[in-house]
């Protein structure tokens, strides 16, 4: 008969055993939690950064419409309104810059801010612009129009029984308008934009 033999107990082994896995399972817990942490705030960064990349283009759109209401405002007032006009850029010993509101010599009476009135074409600027718009209308001068001028040569009456064609022109003006003086909007973005309009 064979006897059972009882199965022999090694303590010391045992707790050697367990006192080399001791604290690895929260090693690795620890180091899990920081990279997790880390991918979190990496995706925060990337969406903190959208969120402003689309406010500041929000900004520009409502900053550029700001301006364009401007130079609509400004074109509808033109023709009645010669007062508004600052110079002529024809005339001697007169320079014009590229952007007048760049002109150190440009005058505060020249800036005119489009506000309600009774003048037509007047507009409230909204609430989310960060100013009223404001514009500088300029005198170009009294150059040739393409759509009336036929001038020499230009008319099959010209060619054929030497009769010249007419030579018609007409004022242009140059409006610059821009969303709002940079001193006073702070960090909100300005947008400029210009128009060239002929009288009539």
């Amino acid at each position: 008969m064979n006897a059972l033999i009882a199965p022999r107990s090694f303590p010391g082994t045992l707790r050697q055993r367990a006192g080399h896995q001791q604290g690895i399972a929260l090693v690795v817990a620890l180091i899990l939690l920081v990279l997790i942490s880390l991918v979190g705030l990496a995706a925060m960064r990337g969406t903190i950064m959208q969120q402003k990349m689309s406010s500041n283009l929000y900004d520009r759109q409502v900053a550029f419409q700001s301006a364009e209401a401007a130079l609509r405002a400004a074109t509808a007032l033109v023709p009645t309104s010669p007062t508004l006009i600052w110079h002529n850029c024809q005339a001697g010993g007169i320079t014009c810059l590229p952007n007048p509101f760049n002109d150190p010599t440009l005058p505060t009476s020249a800036i005119h801010s489009v506000a309600t009135g009774n003048n037509t074409g007047d507009f409230t600027a909204s609430t989310v612009a960060a100013s009223q718009p404001q514009y500088v209308v300029e005198n170009m001068g009294n150059w040739v129009d393409q759509s009336t001028n036929t001038g020499f040569g230009s008319t099959a009456n010209s060619r054929n029984y030497g009769v010249q064609g007419s030579s018609g022109t007409s004022v242009y003006y140059r409006i610059t308008a821009r969303s709002g003086d940079p001193a006073v909007v702070g960090d909100r973005a300005v947008v400029t934009l210009q128009v060239v309009i002929k009288q009539g």
